[in-house]
């Protein structure tokens, strides 16, 4: 099936939430519908979405899968009460760290947390609800890099000759698959997201899985974790698209105590970007990127080195896997 591409040039942000709420209440009806909320621009936007079409009809659900940036899942739970958006917080940590364990391939890992997220704890949520949808942020940018064999994204099912219907036992709704992100964050302004949503940079739907390369475990997010808020702290201030901390699988040497010690790389990545499909890396101040080079060893165990990566995309992706 083609889509139809709106872009941000095109878009009239109200008539095109006018027409996705009769939309969705056409196809939910009077039937309950389940969501799934990350805190990232697609999902939230499509949280507000849903929530407008469907009032108390909506279950909305935050999976805490262990992969989240520091305080994340908290947060992200009090931005949507605040706006009169009941958010479940569903703690998952143990099903996905035991689904990824051994897993060194990224298209594997990315399959691994697809298929513990929709055929598990999914799964099992709208069996207990009894819900018959699934709404999920789908954005246009996704689908290509799919079906161009890129990088298989986690939730491109249809394009693939998927059912989720057959293969999770419920309908999937996703009213942002002709947008790209710049025309969701239009959106997302339009609906009464705060900037903090709306203005947010892209967070992969593996998270922080899909920034440690090799086996994912609790103890490396963990160090991922404490880089990524260091790296946001010093990169705040520049207008980037996307910026990411990267676990790399392999070790160095380092010095630390007059000691030799075999130790951790980082990688940090800036993005220059519109819309995701291409990037340049952002134009860091030397200055800048020596204060990631001392703070991140000295305060993140075990780590003994940082690098900047200078590769566009493409060649290379934005994203580690």
């Amino acid at each position: 099936m083609i889509i139809r591409e709106i872009n941000s040039r095109e878009l009239n942000d109200e008539e095109f939430i006018e027409e996705k709420v009769i939309e969705i209440s056409e196809v939910v009806g009077d039937d309950l519908a389940i969501n799934a909320l990350s805190g990232g621009v697609d999902s939230s936007v499509v949280t507000m979405l849903a929530h407008k079409a469907l009032g108390e009809n909506l279950k909305t659900y935050f999976i805490d899968n262990g992969l989240m940036r520091k305080d994340e899942p908290q947060r992200i739970v009090s931005i949507f009460q605040e706006r009169g958006v009941h958010v479940e917080l569903v703690e998952a940590q143990e099903e996905f760290f035991t689904a990824l364990a051994g897993i060194t391939d990224p298209e594997e890992k990315r399959e691994a947390i697809t298929q513990t997220f929709y055929k598990k704890v999914f799964r099992r949520l709208v069996i207990e609800s009894g819900a018959k949808h699934l709404f999920q942020g789908t954005i246009l940018t996704d689908i290509d890099e799919t079906v161009a064999g890129i990088k298989r994204q986690h939730n491109v099912f249809e394009q693939l000759g998927i059912d989720p219907e057959k293969e999770f036992g419920y309908k999937i709704i996703e009213p942002l698959k002709q947008l790209r992100k710049d025309g969701v964050r239009i959106v997302g302004q339009a609906i009464g997201l705060p900037e903090e949503i709306y203005n947010r940079p892209p967070f992969p739907g593996p998270a922080l899985a899909a920034r440690v390369i090799g086996e994912v475990t609790p103890e490396k997010v963990e160090l991922v974790r404490q880089a990524t808020v260091i790296m946001e702290e010093e990169l705040a201030h520049f207008d980037a698209f996307q910026n990411m901390a990267i676990l790399h699988d392999d070790r160095v040497t380092g010095v630390r105590d007059n000691k030799r010690e075999f130790g951790k790389v980082i990688q940090i990545r800036s993005w220059k970007s519109v819309d995701a499909r291409t990037a340049t890396p952002m134009k860091i101040p030397f200055e800048t990127l020596l204060r990631l080079g001392e703070r991140i060893p000295n305060e993140v165990p075990g780590v003994v080195n940082v690098t900047y990566n200078l590769s566009p995309k493409p060649p290379s992706t934005m994203e580690a896997i």
